[in-house]
């Protein structure tokens, strides 16, 4: 019997309800009650049970209104209809609409406990665990907009498709595909993780297919790539939005013959690996822009779930930042237990551009800052203000370098791509993309170059 989970009771008859919450509350079932499908709709905005069960003819709207606008916005949550206006065909009609269960008055308790049950066995996401250990245990929320997308990952991962997460930056996708393989039929093997916009572009092939001893320059012994490292589990690519469109065709190759071949390699080598991607840019202008393969894009996007912006789910922000605060108290070893009234209010209401990355960074920081007890309000509004206005993303920060040395290597070689490129220990063609990338006119450089020494030749 699975105890504990929350159903929600839906019905403008108060003696069925009453009925209905004593036999389910003595079967082990947290049960909450609603006499209305509007007050159940009020009620999904603040709280995530894992059943809902309504009856079909109410005042105001009824019970295939009320499925019909939790379907659109919690797919995975399950709806049992109760009726006593009930016929085959209508019953038929409901579970092809997506209705779980349809049950006609009077019912047989046992016939509703064990709907109840199956209902829960099917997408139960509260008590599940695997191997010991809760499967999203590293996920904080009491968010139900993100139990939702939680309970869709957890569908997601019982087959083998891939999957695309996206997100802002900071929300937590690696935890996402963390958890969608750890509930996986591949929790046995390998999970690798790596950022596409964190490896230099003329390491990438590489990394993701390895090379053979002699492959080029330096490579002095074999060198099992991402993809035979992650053999019979998952892949997950971070960024993927960033790869560049040579390593998109001999991505998507992989993808389609479940084959590679080791730079310098004469043979393929078959792979079994699920892929997870993550991006914060939308795709399909990347497509538009000819930024991203559109074949590739309908290769990872099988599957795809976004995952909410932390000023989406404020009231996940107390409880996250409770969190960092044991967290980094021990690390610290500091006394503090929590933020004063007023510093937590700050919390809740700011803006959190880069989501709970930033928080923990914050948290962090009025951890390290603190002399007291408590954390109080200047500490995390000056916290906040630092961070927001001096940290930048990684892959901001890189392309920022990136570009910066460019500009600094033209002016030393006054646009010279020969010297630069030597300079800068890559060749030519590499150059030249870089140059496109950033979009730097190399016209520029050498008119001023020439402007200089014109100048300098009329002053002597």
């Amino acid at each position: 019997m699975i105890t504990n989970s929350k159903i929600l009771l839906v019905d403008d008859d108060p003696d069925l309800l009453n009925l209905l919450s004593i036999r389910l509350n003595a079967s082990g079932y947290d049960v909450d009650t609603v006499n209305s499908a509007e007050s159940a709709l009020n009620y999904l905005d603040l709280e995530r049970p894992q059943l809902v069960i309504s009856d079909l003819r109410m005042s105001g709207m009824c019970g295939m209104e009320l499925f019909e606008k939790v379907f659109a916005k919690y797919p995975a949550l399950p709806v049992i209809i109760l009726t006593a206006h009930g016929t085959i065909p209508d019953a038929v009609s409901a579970v092809q609409r997506g209705v779980f269960g349809y049950l006609t008055k009077p019912f047989d308790s046992k016939n509703l406990l064990a709907q109840i049950r199956k209902a829960l066995n099917n997408v139960s996401l509260s008590d599940d665990e695997h191997d010991g250990t809760s499967w999203c245990e590293e996920i904080i929320t009491q968010s139900s907009e993100m139990k939702e997308t939680l309970n869709k990952a957890k569908l997601v991962a019982k087959g083998d498709a891939s999957v695309l997460l996206y997100g802002e930056s900071g929300v937590g996708k690696e935890l996402f595909a963390h958890a969608i393989h750890t509930v996986s039929s591949r929790n046995g093997k390998p999970f690798i993780a790596v950022n596409c916009s964190a490896i230099p572009e003329q390491l990438l092939e590489s990394e993701f297919f390895g090379h053979v001893k002699g492959a080029f320059t330096g490579a002095i012994r074999n060198h099992d790539g991402l993809f035979k490292l992650a053999e019979g589990g998952t892949l997950f690519l971070d960024e993927i939005g960033d790869m560049p469109l040579f390593l998109q065709v001999k991505l998507l190759r992989a993808l389609q013959e479940k084959q590679i071949r080791p730079i310098g390699g004469t043979q393929t080598i078959p792979i079994d690996v699920r892929l997870i991607s993550a991006t914060h840019r939308n795709l399909r202008n990347e497509i538009a822009k000819g930024n991203f393969r559109e074949d590739l894009y309908y290769r990872l996007d099988v599957i795809s779930l976004k995952i909410p912006a932390l000023s989406e789910r404020r009231e996940d922000i107390p409880l996250l930042s409770n969190y960092f605060v044991d967290l980094f108290a021990r690390r610290y070893q500091k006394n503090i237990s929590g933020f004063s009234p007023d510093a937590m209010q700050i919390l809740i209401t700011a803006t959190w551009p880069g989501n709970v990355r930033q928080l923990m960074n914050v948290v962090e920081q009025c951890i390290v800052l603190n002399t007291s007890s408590l954390i109080p309000a200047p500490l995390v509004y000056d916290a906040i203000q630092m961070e927001t206005s001096q940290l930048t993303s990684f892959e901001e920060a890189k392309k920022q370098f990136e570009r910066d040395y460019l500009v600094k290597v033209l002016k030393i070689t006054a646009g010279n791509v020969t010297q630069a490129a030597r300079i800068a220990k890559r060749n030519r063609t590499d150059f030249y993309k870089l140059l496109q990338r950033y979009q730097i006119d190399l016209n520029k450089y050498k008119l001023r170059d020439s402007e200089t020494l014109e100048a300098r030749t009329n002053t002597y």
